[in-house]
């Protein structure tokens, strides 16, 4: 079975529903990475301070289902090393162009994203037939948390 086959099949009756919820971001500064978040426009959901040594902040994509949480003591992760981190997005460029207006350092667009053992490949520019799921864009948070942009016009079928 190819990868496409699974990807587009459709559960079977009666499969019990998860969704993804929260990923856990490991940052060094909570209230930096506050200020980044609420920077890139995202809903702040939960700022609580359970004790000392203890804070969990949740924050979540403008259109999102799912969000974020960091703060301290949430994780012992070493910030930044959180891996890369997609946000799918229907126009690129328009995304790129929110970004860098609201201050943020955000690549060029490029395509290729592959990966091996040793190496990434990210060709400059967008997929030459601007095929869905195949072009992005970058920016990290100020831990160095990678997010990736990637542009999807149509989605597979059965997502």
């Amino acid at each position: 079975m190819s990868i496409t086959e699974t990807t587009t099949q459709r559960p079977e009756v009666g499969t019990v529903d998860f969704k993804l919820e929260v990923v856990i971001l490991p940052v060094s500064d909570a209230d930096r990475s506050k200020q980044f978040y609420t920077q890139l426009g995202w809903r702040e959901d939960a700022d609580f301070p359970i004790s000392e040594g203890h804070r969990v902040l949740q924050f979540t994509p403008p259109g999102s289902q799912a969000s974020v949480i960091f703060g301290t003591g949430v994780t012992k992760a070493v910030p930044g090393s959180a891996g890369s981190m997609l946000l799918a997005v229907a126009d690129i460029d328009a995304a790129r162009a929110d970004l860098i207006e609201r201050g943020v350092d955000v690549s060029e667009v490029f395509h290729g994203l592959a990966f091996s053992d040793t190496a990434e490949t990210r060709v400059p520019g967008p997929d030459p037939d601007r095929s869905s799921y195949r072009t992005f864009a970058s920016f990290r948070d100020p831990d160095g948390n990678e997010w990736l942009l990637q542009e999807l016009k149509t989605r597979l079928p059965g997502r």
